[in-house]
């Protein structure tokens, strides 16, 4: 009797883990939304889909063969792999069209490799090609867009991925990299925000910091390129709420959070006034 009890739990747990992902079928995305060390919230990857996020963060460790998920090496456990916490979930939300029903909304997902980086991304490409179905692909020049872009930061082996002919994820650039176009191998560009400013929220925005980032989006922009900072501020208050309506009315493409809720209703409220002025 305990033991078909139990079948009946697990059964119905495992129900509820596949229904988890439809609560974001009514979500609106948020295109600004980057989810920073997303594997940290209770459901990885599930979290923030909920809260219509469409950039989301693994930071990964080759450890035995397995692409680990964890910020530090203590955190890895074997089977948390970012095939089962992201490359699976999201397989099966693009089988039935997209990440976002009823939306053609691509989802970034940044991949941080964090050790042995030639050879993790080798490992990582293996594992990419078998979920290329639905990854955004470049090969021999031509990029041909997917549901979910896989851009690689952190130990990032460019050499190695510069020379591939086909490719199943993307180049995270710098501000080294800014106006060198090529969004082939380089789509985003990020960097540490107090690298390049010193304003953090408190008081005005300095006028040649304000222009100094719109001209930074801005050269981005033209070479088909997007930006992304992190470091910035990210407790709740008038300074975080100060410098995200910055980075907004310069259009930076994703801004960085470990707050999925505070970043969400922040976005929900106010992105739209940029497109109002």
């Amino acid at each position: 009797m305990l033991r078909r009890t139990l079948g009946v739990l697990a059964t119905a747990g495992a129900l509820l883990l596949t229904a988890v992902p439809a609560s974001a079928t009514a979500v609106e995305p948020l295109p600004r939304a980057h989810a920073h060390n997303d594997y940290e919230h209770e459901r990885p990857l599930l979290d923030a889909l909920d809260h219509g996020f469409t950039s989301v963060e693994a930071d990964i460790y080759l450890v035995d063969g397995e692409l680990r998920v964890g910020h530090d090496p203590e955190d890895l456990r074997p089977g948390r792999t970012l095939q089962s916490l992201y490359l699976d979930p999201l397989a099966q939300r693009v089988r039935h069209g997209s990440v976002y029903p009823r939306s053609r909304q691509q989802l970034q997902l940044l991949v941080d490799i964090k050790n042995n980086g030639a050879a993790t991304y080798t490992e990582l490409d293996k594992v990419l090609r078998s979920y290329r179905k639905l990854l955004t692909t470049y090969h021999k020049g031509r990029v041909k867009p997917g549901a979910v872009t896989v851009v690689i930061s952190g130990d990032r082996p460019r050499d190695l991925m510069a020379a591939q002919e086909r490719r199943y994820a993307f180049y995270d650039g710098r501000m080294a990299d800014l106006g060198q176009g090529d969004p082939g191998l380089i789509p985003l560009i990020s960097d540490n925000w107090t690298n390049h400013f010193t304003w953090t929220g408190a008081g005005e925005m300095p006028a040649a910091e304000r222009d100094k980032l719109r001209q930074i989006v801005a050269t981005a922009h033209r070479d088909g390129q997007r930006v992304r900072f992190w470091a910035t501020p990210d407790t709740a208050g008038a300074a975080r709420d100060a410098l995200w309506r910055e980075l907004i009315a310069a259009d930076v493409d994703h801004i960085n959070t470990d707050d999925l809720a505070g970043l969400a209703a922040f976005l929900r409220a106010n992105d739209g006034k940029r497109e109002a002025a």
